[in-house]
């Protein structure tokens, strides 16, 4: 399974779980979970590298955990970019990042 397709699926699933688990986070459509998805991969790969690059000091000094604030704003970013979800503020976006963390994990090919 390619590394994109698996951080795609890992984004979704994990939005929609915790919308099930979590009142305050709303999904209206299916159609606009999958968009999220996009949005947050697109947003991943162009403007995360600079969040990334402008909080390097902030994540040396934590060893590296600042990495899931930084993913808890890109989650963030993209739920501001598409209207019919609504993450239900950072804490949900922080747990959101934490857990699409271990199922990109999990999902990752480990034999290449």
């Amino acid at each position: 399974m390619s590394k994109l397709l698996s951080k795609y699926i890992s984004i979704v699933a994990t939005i929609y779980l915790l919308s099930l688990a979590i009142d305050s986070i709303t999904i209206h459509s299916i159609p606009a979970l999958l968009v999220l998805g996009l949005v947050l991969l697109i947003v991943n790969m162009f403007i995360k590298p600079f969040i990334l690059l402008l909080t390097l000091p902030f994540s040396m000094v934590t060893f590296g955990l600042f990495t899931f604030v930084v993913n808890a704003w890109t989650i963030m970013i993209a739920d501001s970019l598409v209207s019919s979800v609504n993450m239900g503020g950072f804490l949900n976006s922080l747990l959101a990042a934490f857990i699409i963390a271990i199922l990109q994990h999990i999902l990752t090919d480990k034999s290449k």
